[in-house]
């Protein structure tokens, strides 16, 4: 499916237009289309003058398949928030579509969209915030079964609260706890059993580990691919690093400045990358290797991220993009499989001028004079 980049209230297509056509093979559990987020700005106290509009999620285009982890990758201030937000309605949409096994639910109100809600759940960024002080983890968990008492009769919630702190590796007897007694990692867990309570199909991942310790993160994400098996989950799994988002997702979209500008496999994006946006951010990913550190051919980005209430014309990237051309000011590039690539390069790629990167030689091979591989082949002749 074509991202067209609508960029203001009513600029989507038509909602039978848009969803002709599949963004992605497969049975699509929630389908995304041309999702705009626009947040007013004004000017004055008494009389508020309306003089422009951040641009937070502008034209986005997806679906989550069924029994996926798509991840959701971009600098910070790129949408990836925002875009979970409207997801759930937290935030209503400006314009666009999203539909829930075929059902419109962007412009859902009251019982209808708490009915939506019980199969689409959250889990946000800080466990430290997202959990009520004064209320026990009993409470928390099991508040989902006061607004939804079909789930759980009032006489089997305590037993059911004790069975999802089992099922997230938390000892039951911890129901009476307070959320100060407990890690960063644990109150992680705890959001999590409040995620599953109601037995969602879809579960939104704001950034779950971005605030833990590198072993706590690996004991979370091991516990939601535990759990995506165990419940047949379809996560979308918002995060800033790359080495989780490859370990867990089955797919990636990469988001700049309010749009998707590749999406594709985790193998597809991490080893055949052709967009210039997504090929710097992978350049950034450290590396333990000291020897592999000093000989990467790193990027290096000029200037600073655009503001999204005033974007540049044509690519948003261009203004930081090497490969920038007169072209790219005027024409606002497709998210769409560009025709002249080929194999794993072939996938949804937001730039004129997609390929993949030919990495340099690096500095320490340069100085011995051979690459590796070159070293090998003279050897072997």
């Amino acid at each position: 499916m074509v991202n067209d980049g609508a960029t203001a209230l009513g600029a989507a297509q038509p909602e039978e237009a848009a969803f002709a056509q599949s963004v992605t093979e497969g049975e699509p559990i929630l389908e995304v289309r041309n999702l705009v987020k626009h947040f007013p700005l004004t000017q004055g106290v008494i009389f508020k003058k309306h003089v422009g509009a951040v641009k937070a999620v502008d034209g986005v285009s997806f679906d989550l398949i069924k029994g996926e982890t798509l991840g959701i990758v971009g600098e910070s201030g790129c949408g990836k928030s925002t875009l979970a937000k409207v997801l759930m309605n937290l935030e209503p949409a400006t314009a666009g579509s999203v539909r829930y096994k075929g059902e419109e639910i962007s412009r859902l109100t009251g019982s209808a969209l708490k009915a939506v809600r019980r199969n689409i759940q959250m889990v946000f960024q800080d466990p430290y915030t997202s959990l009520n002080p004064r209320m026990t983890v009993g409470d928390i968990i099991g508040e989902p079964f006061e607004i939804h008492p079909e789930v759980a009769p009032k006489g089997d919630r305590r037993k059911a609260v004790q069975d999802l702190l089992d099922v997230v590796g938390l000892n039951p007897e911890y129901i009476n706890r307070y959320p100060h007694q407990f890690s960063g990692g644990q109150r992680q867990r705890i959001g999590i059993a409040r995620g599953l309570a109601l037995k969602p199909e879809v579960i939104i991942c704001d950034e779950p580990v971005s605030a833990l310790d590198v072993s706590v993160q690996a004991q979370v994400i091991n516990l939601l691919e535990q759990l995506q098996g165990e419940f047949n989950l379809s996560y979308m799994f918002i995060a800033h690093d790359l080495s989780i988002v490859r370990h867990i997702s089955d797919r990636v979209g990469v988001m700049y400045l309010g749009k998707l500008v590749e999406i594709g496999s985790d193998l597809e994006i991490y080893d055949h990358a052709t967009h210039p946006y997504t090929q710097a951010l992978l350049s950034a990913v450290p590396v333990p290797d000291p020897r592999a550190r000093e000989s990467r051919d790193r990027i290096v980005l000029s200037g600073d991220v655009p503001s999204p209430a005033n974007p540049p014309s044509g690519c948003r990237f261009r203004t930081r993009c090497w490969k920038a051309q007169e072209k790219c000011a005027i024409e606002e590039p497709l998210l769409a499989r560009p025709p002249w690539l080929t194999g794993l390069a072939a996938h949804d790629s937001a730039c004129h001028f997609a390929a993949e990167r030919v990495i340099e030689q690096g500095a320490a091979e340069r100085e011995d004079g051979a690459s590796p591989a070159d070293e090998q082949e003279n050897g072997q002749s």
